[in-house]
């Protein structure tokens, strides 16, 4: 089955919770040369961003792609334990203080309960908070969902892609059909001159060689010839339909060969000697541009 032909822009969001955590998701791609992953990934959750890195490079071949998690907490929701070291140590650090009030006649007010609580480090979030494995764990199950959205974003944008590639490929067709038209009418022409030329300079030129005369004119006439330019130009269409249709990762291949349309089409223009297959070629350029510029945004 041929692979779908994929935008590199594309734009995923999503948001999830699990007590006392919530977090939303972002993830967009725009065009680059080769394939960029950034990654805003809290450091606190061990082994996260490696995952995620690993799980983007198995389907994105080319993009400049930003993943952004943010993750909030839920004070009312947070757990609270006791943490009975520092409980002690406050405890002896109070044992102690009384024993030295006494012994110097010094009365202290009770110590409350609530007050030894509210003291830093007595109370403090519980283990599951402190360790992020389920945290991670939730995480990497909620990921699949946000990238296939983005994945789909990717597809949909190709999809609209190949229209406008496929009519920019059939213009230069058809203004490739055009070229070879006027080429052939003009191959016409251009022999008559030559032949003309050659009865004029033995006319004129009795001690000339026929046959070296005749060969420089024949050269003359094979260098104007744009025939070759014109099946190579017609062999790069078919080529980028194929690529079109196979789907994939192929942008850099289309980016190639639109520089080849190019050289080819400069080629037609600097021999062509005809002001009307000039405009033709001109116009084909044009059209190369524009079809250039779409490209880049191909996978």
């Amino acid at each position: 089955m041929a692979k779908s032909l994929h935008s590199m822009t594309g734009f995923s969001s999503a948001r999830g919770e699990m007590a006392p955590f919530s977090w939303a998701w972002e993830l967009r791609s725009v065009n680059a040369k080769g394939l960029s992953l950034n990654l805003r990934i809290p450091d606190w959750l061990e082994g996260l961003e490696a995952s995620l890195r690993a799980e983007l490079g198995k389907v994105l071949g080319r993009g400049s792609v930003t993943l952004t998690l943010r993750i909030g907490r839920d004070e009312e929701k947070t757990a609270l334990v006791l943490n009975e070291s520092a409980m002690n140590n406050v405890l002896d650090a109070l044992a102690t203080l009384e024993n030295e009030a006494l012994e110097r006649g010094v009365t202290l007010a009770p110590s409350r309960a609530s007050d030894l609580l509210a003291l830093r480090g007595v109370m403090e979030t519980g283990a599951g908070d402190r360790d992020p494995a389920p945290l991670v764990a939730k995480l990497k199950q909620d990921f699949p969902s946000l990238l296939d959205g983005f994945l789909e974003m990717r597809r949909n944008e190709g999809a609209q892609l190949v229209s406008v590639l496929s009519a920019q490929l059939d213009e230069i067709e058809e203004l490739k059909a055009k070229a070879a038209q006027l080429a052939g009418e003009r191959r016409e022409a251009v022999a008559r001159a030559l032949s003309e030329n050659l009865a004029r300079v033995m006319e004129y030129a009795r001690e000339a060689d026929p046959d070296r005369v005749a060969q420089e004119l024949a050269l003359i006439a094979v260098k104007a010839d744009v025939t070759e330019e014109i099946d190579r130009l017609g062999a790069h269409i078919k080529a980028s339909r194929d690529l079109i249709a196979a789907g994939g990762p192929v942008g850099r291949k289309l980016d190639f060969l639109t520089q080849e349309f190019n050289r080819e089409v400069n080629t037609i223009c600097s021999k062509s000697q005809s002001v009307e297959l000039t405009t033709v070629g001109l116009d084909m350029k044009a059209v190369i541009d524009q079809l250039r510029e779409q490209v880049q945004n191909v996978e």
